[in-house]
C-alpha cells in the first residue's frame, strides 16, 4: 500500500522574543521538516535569527509531559480537570477568592491569556492572576500609562529604518532581538550618517555598530536622561509649540531638573562631561530619535522613572507621533503585548481597561454577564509568591513558566511552593525546576502544535499557526482551563470550540462602549475583528492594532495627531528624581552583578535546549569579569569561582570580558536544575522591586568572587542523559546525545568508576592516560558503536565536540578512531575553535584565521571566504569584535596575535613581538 505523501507551507510566528518573526514552516504529512523567514511579514521580511533558524530542532517529543498527573500517576482529563476545580473550589469557599492564584506566561498565546483572565477576575472574583511578563516590561507599561494615559507603545520597527539618531538603552539587541539589529545594520548601511549611540555599563555586543559606547554607572540612567532634559532647555533644544499644545506638567518637569547639569549628571553616572555633551548635543540636533529600550531599564527598583524620563526628553522635543521617532520599550517575549492586552497583569483590566475605574468594572463585568469582578489589583509575581509563603494563597496554578528558574530570590520561590497547599503546573515537559512541586501536571501543546494569535512590540498582531496534532494526551492552555471553568460550573460562560471564539469574544471587549462612530475613547480597539470567519480568523494577516472603523487596516503612529489617552487628551510630563539601586556595594559584597541574555538560548532552555546546534556558541555557564580586576583576585581564565550575594550562591567557571565596567559582573540566565544546578543566577537576587511597576531588580545585586578550589575537571559525552556526581556540571545537547562539562575539588582516582558509576552504561570500557598532555581518557563501546567518552585532566580539557560528536553519529569506529580518541588526539578538520556561527559551524579559529592571514576585515569579506554571518546574521556582531580585535593592515604590532599549531586543539598563542613585516 502507497503510503500518502503531502507537503505543505505554513505560515507562522516565531515564539522566541517579543519581535515576533513570520516563519514559513513546511510540512510533510504534517511533520514540520524545514523553516524559514516569512519574506512578507512587516516585523522580518525574511530574516531569522539563529534560534527562528533552528526551529525544527526543538519539536520532538523527548522529555514531553503527555498525560495528565495527579501526585504523579497517569489519570484521565475528566478526572485531572475536576480535581482542580474542586480543590480551587473548595478552597475559595473556605478561605475567599483571594486565596488561589495563576501565574500565566507570555508563552501563552492570547486566547489562552484570555480565558485564563477572564475565570479569575470575573469568575473567581479575583485579581490575583499575574505573569512572568511582570519581569520583562510591567515598567515600561506603568511609564506609558502615567505618561499617555494608557500603555500604548508608539513606534514601529519601520521607524528604525528612518531615524537620524538610535539611542539603545539597557538592551543587546544583537543577542536579544537580532532581527531589529539586523534591521539597524541596514539603515546604518544604507544612511551612514545616523548616529547609534549604545548606553550600558557592558560594551555588549550591540556596541560593535555603535558610533559612541556610554559605559554609564549601573542604576543612573534617570540621571542621565534628567541631565539630557537639563541640557535640552539650557541650549533651547526643546520644542514649546509642542509642550504648550499637547503636553501637562511641564514646568515642574522643567524646575525638577535644575540641578542636573553637565558636573553633577556625569558624578552621578561615572562618566565624563566630553562623553555626556557629545551625547546631549547629538539628541539636542538630530530632527528624530528613537530610544530603544529593554530590561536594562525595565528590571529596576526605579524602572518607571527610568522610563519616564526617558519619555519626557521626547515629549520635550515633540519626538514622537512620527516617523523615525519615539520612546520604543521593547519586549522580551512573543506575546507579552497579548498578555496586555487581555489584562493579564494583576493591576490591569481587560482590554486594557483600569482595575479601580468602576465604570470600567462595571461594562467589564456587564460584558461578560459574569457573577462578581474584581474591584482591587491582585498579587503581582513577587507579592504572589510572598502571600503563598505567608500562607495567604492556599491554591496556584502555574501555566507555561518555571518561577524558579526565572523570579529572583529562588530560595524563597522554593519554600513558597513547598509550603502551598495545591500546585497545578501546566507545561509541555515533564521536567523542570518548578515541576517538581506539582500535586498536579497537565500537559500542554507547545510551538507548533499551538494555535492563536501573538502580539509583537509593535502593536502587530500574527497568527502562530498549529502545525502538527497534540501528542498524546496533551491539550491548547484554553482548553485546558475552559474545562476547568466547566467544571466549576461556568460552562454556559467558557461555551468555546476553537481559539477564534475566543479572539473574537476578546476583539469585541475591546470595543465594547469604546466611543462612538470608531474614535474610541481607550487606546486598544481590534473590534474591526471581532465579526471574523474561522476561515478569515485562519487567514489574519500581520495587522497592528487599534483596528476599528476608523482604521480598518491598523495604524502605525498612534499619537500623530496629539492627542493622548489622558482626560485632557494632553501628554504627562512626570517629575523623576534619581536614586540609587536598593543595594549598595560593600567590603564584603564589592560587585555588582548584571544578568541577561545569551544570543543562542532562550529563557529556561525547555525549547532551545533541545537544539544540538544552539549550543555551540556557548556551551556552559559563566561569569564575566574584566580580565584586571580578575588579575587583581588571583584568577585565571575558565576558573571556577563562587558567587556570594546576601540571598544565595552560585558556582560559575570565568571568562574575561574587557567590555564590562570596572565593579561590574555579567551572568547570564538560562540554566537550572536540570542543565547546570550550581548556575541558577535567580539564587543571587533578592526579591526587590519597582514599587509602581512591582517589577524585580535582576540587573543589579551585589556580590562577592572567591575563587572555587577545582583539582579535577571531566568533559564527557553521553549517548544517554544522567546526572555526575560533581561539584559542578553542566549539560548540552549533541546530535546523539549530550555533553557534559564537569568539575571537582577533589581529584578522581579511578576514573573508569567513576564513568561506570555515573552512566550505568553497559559496554566494553578502556582506559588511557596520556602522560604528556596529562589527559586520562575513558571510553565505552557496546557493537562497534561509540556509547560515552570522557576525558579527564587537572586543567579544562576543551576536546572539540564536533569531532567526538561525529564519531558518536558513525555506526561503527574504526580501530584508528578508538586510539585518536584514547590519545584525545583531535581530527586536523576540527580544530576550529569555538563555533561562532552556528549556521554553518565556523569557529573562533578559522575566522581570526581569515582576519590576520587574509586581511579579511569587514563582516562582508569574512563572509564570502566562510559564509559567516550569511545566513540569520546573529554573529556579525562577534564577527566585529574578532576584526577589531585582530584585524591588521600591513604590519604585526607588539603583543598581536600569531597562530601556532602548539597542541592537539591549535589553540591561538599570544606572544610579545616586535615588528615583523606581513
Amino acid at each position: 500500500m502507497t503510503q500518502q505523501f503531502e507537503q505543505k507551507i505554513i505560515r507562522s510566528s516565531c515564539p522566541y522574543c517579543g519581535v515576533g518573526c513570520g516563519v514559513d514552516v513546511t510540512t510533510i504529512n504534517s511533520v514540520p521538516t524545514a523553516v524559514k523567514g516569512t519574506e512578507t511579514h512587516p516585523a522580518n521580511f525574511g530574516r531569522l535569527c539563529v534560534k527562528g533558524s533552528n526551529l525544527i530542532q526543538t519539536v520532538d517529543l523527548d522529555g514531553r509531559l503527555l498525560h495528565p498527573m495527579i501526585a504523579d500517576k497517569p489519570v484521565d482529563w475528566e478526572q485531572a480537570t475536576l480535581h482542580v476545580a474542586d480543590k480551587f473550589q473548595q478552597t475559595i469557599k473556605k478561605y475567599g477568592p483571594d486565596s488561589v492564584a495563576f501565574y500565566v506566561s507570555g508563552q501563552l498565546l492570547t486566547e489562552d491569556y484570555y480565558i485564563a483572565n477572564k475565570l479569575m477576575k470575573g469568575f473567581i472574583g479575583s485579581a490575583n492572576i499575574d505573569t512572568n511578563s511582570r519581569l520583562c516590561m510591567s515598567s515600561a507599561v506603568a511609564g506609558y500609562k502615567r505618561a499617555f494615559g494608557s500603555d500604548t507603545v508608539p513606534c514601529s520597527y519601520e521607524d528604525l529604518d528612518h531615524t537620524e539618531l538610535l539611542i539603545l538603552v539597557g538592551s543587546n539587541a544583537a543577542w536579544t532581538h537580532p532581527v531589529l539589529f539586523q534591521r539597524m545594520e541596514k539603515a546604518k548601511l544604507a544612511n551612514p550618517d545616523v548616529k547609534i549611540i549604545v548606553i550600558d555599563p557592558r560594551r555588549s555586543a550591540t556596541a560593535e555598530l555603535a558610533d559612541f559606547h556610554l559605559p554609564l554607572k549601573a542604576g543612573s540612567d534617570v540621571a542621565l536622561f534628567n541631565g539630557l532634559l537639563h541640557y535640552l532647555i539650557q541650549h533651547n533644544a526643546i520644542d514649546n509649540n509642542y509642550i504648550n499644545a499637547h503636553c501637562e506638567g511641564w514646568s515642574t518637569t522643567a524646575a525638577g531638573v535644575a540641578h542636573s547639569d553637565i558636573d553633577n549628571t556625569a558624578l552621578l553616572c561615572d562618566l565624563s562631561p566630553e562623553q555626556l555633551t557629545q551625547f546631549y548635543q547629538l539628541f539636542a540636533d538630530s530632527k528624530s530619535s528613537v530610544t530603544f529600550y529593554s530590561q536594562g531599564v525595565n528590571q529596576s527598583s526605579q524602572g518607571v522613572d527610568k522610563c519616564n524620563a526617558i519619555i519626557n526628553c521626547h515629549l520635550a522635543t515633540g519626538k514622537i507621533g512620527k516617523l523615525g521617532s519615539g520612546p520604543f520599550s521593547i519586549t522580551g517575549q512573543p506575546n507579552a503585548m497579548g498578555g496586555r492586552e487581555v489584562g493579564g497583569l494583576a493591576n490591569m483590566l481587560a482590554a486594557h481597561m483600569n482595575i479601580e475605574d468602576q465604570n470600567h468594572q462595571q461594562l467589564v463585568q456587564e460584558f461578560w454577564q459574569s457573577p462578581t469582578i474584581c474591584t482591587k489589583a491582585g498579587a503581582k509575581a513577587i507579592d504572589l509568591f510572598d502571600k503563598i509563603n505567608a500562607g495567604e494563597i492556599k491554591a496556584v496554578w502555574i501555566m507555561a513558566t518555571n518561577p524558579l528558574v526565572s523570579l529572583p530570590n529562588r530560595n524563597v520561590i522554593e519554600q513558597a511552593l513547598k509550603k502551598c497547599e495545591f500546585v497545578v503546573v501546566s507545561d509541555c515537559m515533564e521536567k523542570n525546576d518548578t515541576l517538581t512541586y506539582a500535586d498536579v501536571k497537565l500537559p500542554a501543546t507547545t510551538w507548533g502544535e499551538k494555535d492563536g494569535t501573538v502580539t509583537n512590540s509593535e502593536r502587530r498582531i500574527s497568527r502562530q499557526t498549529g502545525l502538527m496534532p497534540a501528542p498524546g494526551q496533551a491539550k491548547h492552555d484554553w482548553q485546558i482551563i475552559r474545562d476547568v471553568a466547566h467544571k466549576m460550573g461556568f460552562a454556559s460562560h467558557f461555551d468555546y470550540h476553537h481559539a477564534a471564539d475566543i479572539f473574537k469574544e476578546h476583539a469585541a471587549l475591546s470595543g465594547y462602549k469604546n466611543g462612538s462612530h470608531g474614535h474610541a475613547v481607550r487606546d486598544f480597539d481590534i473590534s474591526g475583528l471581532s465579526t471574523l470567519s474561522l476561515n478569515e480568523y485562519n487567514r489574519l494577516i500581520p495587522v497592528q492594532w487599534p483596528i476599528n472603523s476608523t482604521y480598518p487596516n491598523g495604524r502605525q503612529h498612534i499619537f500623530d495627531d496629539g492627542l493622548f489617552y489622558t482626560p485632557s487628551q494632553k501628554a504627562q510630563f512626570i517629575h523623576v528624581v534619581a536614586q540609587l539601586p536598593q543595594q549598595t556595594p560593600t567590603t564584603e559584597f564589592p560587585y555588582i552583578l548584571n544578568s541577561g541574555r545569551l544570543r543562542d538560548q532562550w529563557h529556561t532552555m525547555s525549547r532551545t535546549g533541545k537544539s544540538a546546534a544552539l549550543a555551540k556558541n556557548i556551551k556552559e555557564p559563566f561569569l564575566f569579569i574584566n580580565p584586571k580586576e580578575a588579575e587583581q583576585l588571583g584568577l585565571s581564565k575558565s576558573d571556577l569561582v563562587k558567587v556570594t550575594s546576601p540571598y544565595g550562591e552560585v558556582i560559575l567557571p570565568l571568562q574575561f570580558d574587557k567590555g564590562l565596567k570596572v565593579g561590574n559582573v555579567f551572568a547570564p540566565i538560562h540554566w537550572s536544575q536540570l542543565t547546570a544546578p550550581t548556575a541558577n543566577i535567580s539564587k543571587c537576587f533578592g526579591s526587590f522591586v519597582d514599587p509602581i511597576s512591582g517589577q524585580p531588580e535582576s540587573k543589579f545585586t551585589v556580590v562577592k568572587i572567591e575563587k572555587y578550589n577545582t583539582e579535577q575537571f571531566i568533559q564527557c559525552f553521553s549517548d544517554v542523559e544522567f546526572q555526575p556526581n560533581s561539584d559542578y556540571w553542566a549539560k548540552v545537547k549533541i546530535t546523539s546525545g549530550f555533553e557534559y562539562i564537569c568539575a571537582n575539588s577533589l581529584p578522581i582516582d579511578l576514573a573508569i568508576n567513576w564513568c561506570r558509576d555515573n552512566t550505568d552504561i553497559a559496554g566494553d570500557w578502556s582506559y588511557f592516560e596520556n602522560s604528556q598532555s596529562g589527559i586520562r581518557t575513558v571510553l565505552c563501546i557496546k557493537d562497534n558503536k561509540l556509547q560515552f567518552a570522557a576525558f579527564l585532566a587537572s586543567y579544562k580539557p576543551e576536546i572539540n565536540a564536533d569531532w567526538v560528536e561525529s564519531l558518536f553519529d558513525q555506526p561503527s569506529v574504526t580501530v584508528e578512531q578508538i586510539n585518536r580518541i584514547l590519545r584525545a588526539d583531535v581530527a586536523q578538520d576540527f580544530l576550529n575553535g569555538k563555533t561562532i556561527c552556528s549556521c554553518f559551524k565556523v569557529g573562533e579559529t578559522q575566522i581570526i584565521n581569515a582576519i590576520v592571514d587574509h586581511n579579511d576585515n569587514t563582516t562582508e569579506l569574512l563572509g564570502q571566504r566562510l559564509k559567516c554571518g550569511t545566513n540569520c546574521g546573529s554573529c556579525k556582531s562577534e564577527l566585529r569584535a574578532l576584526i577589531n580585535e585582530h584585524g591588521q593592515q600591513h604590519k604585526v604590532k607588539d603583543n598581536q596575535i600569531l597562530n601556532l599549531s602548539a597542541s592537539n586543539n591549535a589553540k591561538l598563542v599570544q606572544i610579545p613581538i616586535t615588528e615583523i613585516e606581513a
